[in-house]
């Protein structure tokens, strides 16, 4: 085990934070730490993907991933695949994929681990389909606050487990997971992709039942007029899609190019830039594709750092999600941050389906819509309070792994089961060893 001091930031770099970052290379060290005095408390960080400050600690100690890509143990008679915690999804991707098999639920991104997967209870692009993560959970392993490695899943100790499956690393340390696979006959992605000029038209394609598989829009809210769009819809490739040269190796996965990005003072990502892409992107729009499935779910991945070009300033995302009932706050969320000159510089539109039984999970069924601000300008915090507000009477919520600007009241009433899993955090972490700076923030911890 080693330590030093360091600070630590999210991924949108808008909070900053130091603590004792401590690498842990077994759960035995883990369930040792759990004795020792620790006037802050902990939180387990994995790769930092989330944008706020789920994953530091202020003058607490920060705990780096438990012998992380320690071996992965994929059972293809049953379909499953068991990793320690700090396994990344990418590396999951790239063992099981080759052998017919890939992960059911993947976020935006690969580079988040298996235990910051679950803690946030990440959903995908077919949410409506595949639920969150946690769906697929079969069985995890926790260290608890009082040291004890506990086993946990749906049918064991079902409430201590849906209390875990989203609840931001604060019930404890998830060291190993057994997580279910959906089987494969290809690596790539039948991707059919369609310009959208209506915003009631984009919700009514995304509403329409049974559709694709994977279905994501990304709006241009910087367009001269109205809110066009580029609507993808997905399904996982036959070998029938594939050209007849890459039917011999239907599975095979390439290595992906990843080009760095610089460390800018200054962000080049304003409107004007940002506008020029956003028309690039829709004119490019149109068609049916075959795609490598990490180029479909991650294209962001290409870019290393790609949150540096945000500048000093970072990256804030707002990400919420509303009932049917609610679906015309989508559009006048954008009106309002566009009236007030600071139009979102991206906007995903998800639709989203039945919610798992976890208190502090975010997907509800209807739509999720996330936007990307750049505070360089300005935050617009009041607009996101009232927001905010909206989303609480239409009985909606943030999401978690990008909130960096919750208080406890608003979560409070976004998120009603909290007493729910106040109870489970007390009975796994009786001595509240287990916090974040989001944990104070929010008065969840």
């Amino acid at each position: 085990m080693s330590s030093r001091p360091q600070e630590f930031t999210g991924w949108g770099r808008t909070t900053r934070s130091r603590a004792l970052l401590v690498h842990a290379d077994s759960e035995g060290v883990v369930r040792r730490m759990m004795h020792r005095p620790m006037a802050h408390g902990l939180i387990a960080r994995g790769l930092g993907r989330s944008y706020g400050d789920a994953a530091a600690n202020a003058d607490g100690i920060v705990l780096a991933p438990v012998a992380p890509d320690a071996g992965v143990e994929l059972d293809p008679a049953r379909g499953v695949v068991t990793a320690t915690a700090g396994t990344s999804l990418g590396r999951l991707v790239r063992y099981t994929l080759p052998r017919g098999f890939t992960l059911p639920v993947l976020p935006g991104t690969a580079q988040v681990t298996l235990g910051g997967a679950i803690a946030a209870d990440v959903h995908g692009k077919n949410h409506v389909g595949a639920g969150s993560f946690g769906r697929w959970v079969e069985g995890l392993d926790l260290v608890d606050g009082a040291g004890a490695a506990r086993r946990l899943g749906p049918g064991e100790d079902p409430e201590l487990f849906w209390a875990t499956v989203g609840g931001m690393g604060l019930t404890g340390i998830v060291t190993r997971a057994t997580i279910r696979l959906l089987p494969v006959a290809t690596s790539r992605m039948r991707v059919v992709t369609r310009r959208v000029d209506d915003f009631d038209e984009l919700l009514a394609r995304m509403a329409t039942e049974p559709g694709p598989a994977y279905r994501v829009a990304w709006v241009d809210c910087l367009a001269p007029t109205g809110y066009r769009a580029a609507l993808e819809e997905a399904d996982h490739a036959g070998i029938d899609d594939l050209p007849a040269a890459e039917r011999r190796d239907p599975l095979g996965v390439r290595t992906r190019r990843v080009l760095p990005a610089p460390p800018v003072p200054i962000s080049p990502l304003g409107p004007r830039s940002i506008r020029l892409f956003n028309a690039l992107r829709y004119a490019r729009t149109g068609g049916i594709q075959l795609r490598a499935a990490d180029a479909f779910f991650h294209p962001l991945d290409a870019v290393s750092g790609w949150n540096r070009l945000y500048g000093r300033g970072g990256l804030l995302q707002y990400q919420y999600a509303v009932p049917d009932s609610a679906a015309d706050l989508l559009r006048a969320s954008i009106d309002r941050l566009r009236a007030a000159g600071t139009p979102p510089l991206l906007a995903v539109l998800k639709r989203m389906g039945a919610a798992t039984p976890g208190p502090l999970s975010f997907p509800i069924a209807g739509w999720s819509l996330a936007l990307d601000l750049s505070p360089a300008g300005g935050r617009p915090d009041r607009i996101l309070d009232e927001l905010d507000r909206e989303v609480v009477a239409a009985g909606g919520r943030i999401y978690l792994a990008k909130d960096s600007r919750t208080g406890p009241e608003t979560l409070s009433a976004m998120y009603p089961r909290i007493p729910e899993w106040r109870r489970a955090r007390a009975c796994l972490d009786p001595d509240g060893r287990f916090r974040s700076d989001l944990g104070r923030r929010t008065g969840l911890c």
